[in-house]
């Protein structure tokens, strides 16, 4: 039986859905599919595999992620297990959404077989959100305070006040540091307990969610024209803030959310070529690891019934 909270968001991410798809349509009814469908075909192929090789980065940031986690836990499980399980845990939770799956199921399926509690499950699923909000602080101060403009294209604010944000985006960052050297009090998030973790697992978190974000990040960029493109850094600031509002809003994959921030940011930009990238990154980056990752999901049931079988006719 789903919780009150977990029908509570998924009515959320649906109202999201249905909100940014309305002004979504708004943005978009004047567009022809054959505009769309010319700057598809403008993508050079160098832009492909770049955006592709953009795609393996980010996914393989994301593996870190539970590969730092599970060191922070002093545990031992190969490189190769753990990457098919982040692989797998982000590319469904990212399609179906954070409120309906958050990939806590994947992961105390592919744990539990290694021998994780659940509670140790559950450290590895707060530490890896823990990552992902640091790694988006970091890049989120950094972005603001070199490019100050960029909190302009989604609301009216002076130089000063992004600088002011990002430096205290950056000074929350300075404060888990110190807290990690200091051996400060464990962090309480809800009923876990996370103990600080030691300053070169800090280090490693502090380098995996950043690069993550920026792969992710990079598929947009290299989709999008060079005629009047923005910059990598304008991408990458649009980027963190439509997929901030992607998660909080719980809609499954961001839709329409991701699409009415940038076109809302980047008004520059044909429309038409905006779509296109954002069509790159949702095939890259969610659809076909979305594929991908079903498949993986089979194979270790299949691999998992036909262990329980053989077990099971031995102990006859």
């Amino acid at each position: 039986m789903m919780k009150r909270s977990d029908v509570a968001w998924t009515l959320v991410g649906i109202m999201a859905v249905v909100l940014s798809g309305y002004m979504l349509y708004q943005e978009i009814r004047n567009l022809s599919l054959a505009e769309l469908t010319d700057s598809l075909d403008a993508i050079s192929q160098p832009s492909w595999a770049m955006a592709g090789l953009a795609t393996l980065g980010a996914y393989f940031a994301l593996a870190w992620y539970d590969r730092i986690a599970v060191s922070h836990l002093g545990k031992h499980i190969s490189w190769w297990f753990i990457t098919l399980c982040s692989f797998t845990t982000y590319a469904l939770a990212h399609n179906v959404g954070a409120s309906v799956f958050s990939g806590a199921v994947v992961r105390y399926r592919a744990y539990r077989s290694k021998g994780l509690t659940p509670h140790e499950i559950g450290v590895v699923i707060v530490f890896c959100s823990l990552t992902f909000l640091l790694g988006t602080l970091l890049a989120g101060g950094l972005v603001l305070i070199f490019r100050p403009d960029l909190l302009n294209r989604l609301v009216d604010a002076e130089p000063w006040l992004s600088r002011a944000i990002g430096a205290s985006l950056l000074g929350v960052i300075g404060l888990y540091v110190i807290g990690a050297w200091r051996h400060f009090p464990p962090m309480h998030i809800g009923k876990w307990h996370i103990t600080y973790p030691r300053l070169p697992i800090v280090g490693k978190q502090l380098v995996a969610a950043p690069l993550e974000l920026a792969c992710a990040a990079a598929i947009i960029y290299f989709a999008l024209p060079k005629a009047d493109n923005p910059g990598y850094l304008v991408v990458l600031g649009v980027f963190l803030a439509s997929f901030s509002l992607a998660l909080l809003s719980h809609a499954p994959g961001g839709l329409g959310v991701l699409e009415v921030t940038f076109l809302a940011a980047m008004p520059e930009l044909p429309t038409a070529d905006v779509l296109a990238a954002l069509i790159v990154f949702r095939g890259f980056y969610l659809l076909l690891p979305l594929a991908l990752a079903i498949l993986v999901v089979a194979l270790f049931e299949a691999g998992q019934w036909s262990q329980r079988r053989r077990t099971g006719s031995s102990s006859r």
